[in-house]
């Protein structure tokens, strides 16, 4: 079973020639029609988060700036960043369509969740828009996971590190964040030696790789550095900022992935899930469509167990020098920061 979002009209959250536009939740819900899974399909109702579920995650005088902002009419937000009169409501509703997502997924207490919706959110800050996102969508869901008791792992595979996740949960012990990105790209972020903060030593585990690097990298990083980090922290929910801009095509960045590798990284990352209906992929980038429509078809098909025609995953690209190492940078950071605080045990 998947339970995806209800789609709703995104159509005046455009720039002309952005290339983050309507066009990607098109192509991502295209992908899950091509699934054939019929009344498989949930559709969760629309919901826009609310000022005390996004004041979890995001500065209350910074959401103020932005509606403002949305309702003074918009316009570029930074170089890369823009808003117009209606994206706060949309903007709202792509935060609240993962909350609806998983309270469905609760309430079921079975499925898969996939959140397809946009602008994109794993750069919004705590007090800023930045990199096409305005409201964190992945960080609104799991601090509301947090809120009710949960403990939850963020898997970002998109191939630009998710710096507003990760400022966002630094110091929060009830969060693991796990990226694999390529670097050093945009937004400079995302090095091996960045783990957490104080209270939460070992929560941020970040794998960095070179222009280049194929699917048999990322899914070494996945099963060598991650799955033992992820085992000892002992997850109630997986959350996936699932971007697809390391898809060889994307005209981003730089990575070589195919859409089978999308597939094989999300079989290891079910493995991560300690019971059903607890699993759930949000839209990030991506922005070749062809091979965002093919890469969330293989993600999807993969984690519902569904028969799928995806590419060969890809290998011998470089990378794996750069896993190996993230292990020795992690274990000095970690002894770095348990000395400086008086021995106190990091994760």
């Amino acid at each position: 079973m998947l339970v995806v979002n209800e789609t709703s009209d995104d159509s005046e959250h455009e720039s002309p020639d952005h290339p983050e536009r309507p066009g990607r939740v098109q192509a991502a819900m295209s992908a899950v029609n091509g699934l054939g899974l019929g009344s498989d399909v949930i559709v969760a109702p629309a919901y826009s988060a609310t000022r005390a579920e996004l004041t979890r995650v995001h500065d209350a005088g910074y959401l103020d700036e932005l509606g403002a902002f949305c309702y003074g009419g918009g316009g570029d937000i930074d170089q890369d960043t823009y808003a117009t009169y209606d994206s706060w409501t949309i903007a709202t509703r792509a935060a609240g369509a993962g909350l609806s997502v998983v309270r469905e997924l609760q309430r079921r207490g079975d499925g898969v969740g996939f959140v397809a919706a946009r602008p994109p959110g794993h750069h919004a800050l705590r007090d800023r828009a930045m990199g096409f996102c305005l409201l964190n969508n992945v960080a609104v869901a799991a601090a509301a996971l947090v809120n009710e008791g949960e403990r939850v792992v963020i898997v970002d595979w998109d191939v630009h590190h998710g710096n507003g996740t990760q400022q966002i949960f630094w110091d929060e012990p009830n969060v693991l964040y796990l990226s694999m990105h390529q670097w050093p790209l945009f937004p400079g972020s995302g090095s091996a030696a960045e783990i957490g903060g104080r209270h939460a030593l070992g929560s941020v585990v970040n794998v960095p790789l070179p222009a280049g690097a194929t699917g048999d990298v990322m899914r070494r990083a996945l099963d060598d550095v991650a799955a033992p980090v992820v085992e000892a922290f002992r997850p109630t929910w997986v959350l996936v900022s699932a971007g697809f801009d390391a898809h060889r095509l994307d005209p981003m960045a730089d990575l070589c992935l195919s859409d089978g590798d999308f597939a094989d990284l999300t079989s290891s990352v079910v493995d991560y899930v300690a019971a059903p209906g607890r699993l759930a992929f949000f839209l990030e980038g991506g922005y070749h469509l062809g091979a965002l429509q093919a890469s969330v078809g293989a993600t999807l098909a993969a984690a519902l167990g569904a028969p799928h025609r995806s590419e060969p995953p890809t290998s011998g690209g470089p990378g794996d020098t750069h896993v190996a190492n993230v292990k020795l940078q992690r274990r000095a950071a970690l002894e770095a920061q348990v000395s400086s605080n008086g021995g106190e045990e990091a994760r």
